[in-house]
């Protein structure tokens, strides 16, 4: 494919930013552990033909992309010409569990829980049997009510997202890319809800199982509250034997792309 124009276009595999580099003679790139035409492809139906036709642009657009890097864990990508595997992307900071802790009040019984699901809104926790689970405090992000002093909002502490993260003793989660890789990472174990209906879904979840901690909590068992067998099951798992892959995705994407910027 002939490139008239200096520049690149550094995309996720969103196929319309893709497109759009290849139309105007841009070197296109993506980057990504999943496509959307397999995130679609099983809901598909194959007498729609307005489906049909959305999956073959999507498919078409990545066609046309120069390169594609497949971040670690990923998916099948069969619709780029080019596919380069690079390890997985995660950022661990440096833990501040005992500054937490104590600005929290934490007694040494207590364990400390980050319940985050990556931009789902929690506004329906089972705020009544948390606040009454002994032995355990709660970070959520999201508003709290006064009322719960077991639970902590997460706006309300002096860390970022990712500090607080490797500082606390378990993460409750979906199974989404960043926390999965963060958790294995800095070796928090992970207490997941799995949806059953995205694609990156199982290979998140062998990601965990492999190389970290991992306890699947219920969908009916996580929305009426009854977390503690779970939560107590993550506490204690041993640590994993295989050591986890080093986080070197963005440094080998960086030296990909560099020579392209030239």
């Amino acid at each position: 494919m002939q490139r008239a124009q200096p520049g690149l276009v550094l995309s996720d595999t969103s196929y319309l930013a893709l497109a759009a580099g290849a139309k105007t003679g841009l070197t296109t790139v993506a980057m990504a552990s999943l496509t959307w035409d397999e995130v679609l492809n099983p809901y598909r139906s194959p007498s729609d033909p307005l489906q049909e036709e959305l999956l073959a642009n999507i498919r078409h657009s990545y066609a046309q992309a120069d390169l594609a890097l497949r971040v670690a864990p990923g998916l099948p990508m069969p619709a780029f010409r080019q596919l380069l595997d690079i390890g997985p992307i995660a950022s661990p900071a440096p833990s501040q569990r005992d500054r937490l802790r104590t600005i929290l009040g934490l007694t040494s019984q207590e364990h400390l829980v980050l319940v985050a699901f990556g931009g789902i809104p929690l506004r329906s926790l089972p705020w009544e049997q948390m606040n009454a689970m002994s032995s355990f405090r709660f970070i959520v992000a999201g508003p709290v009510e006064s009322r719960y002093s077991r639970i902590i909002a997460l706006r309300d502490l002096p860390f970022r997202f990712n500090t607080v993260l490797s500082s606390v003793d378990v993460v409750m989660s979906k199974p989404g890319y960043g926390i999965v890789v963060e958790c294995v990472t800095s070796r928090i174990p992970l207490v997941y809800v799995r949806r059953y209906n995205f694609a990156d879904e199982s290979p998140l979840v062998n990601y965990i199982t492999r190389y970290g901690r991992g306890v699947q909590l219920a969908l009916d068992d996580f929305q009426n509250g009854t977390w503690r067998p779970a939560l107590e099951h993550a506490l204690a798992l041993p640590p994993h034997d295989k050591r986890p892959p080093t986080p070197t995705g963005a440094g080998e994407a960086a030296r990909r792309l560099a020579p392209l910027l030239a």
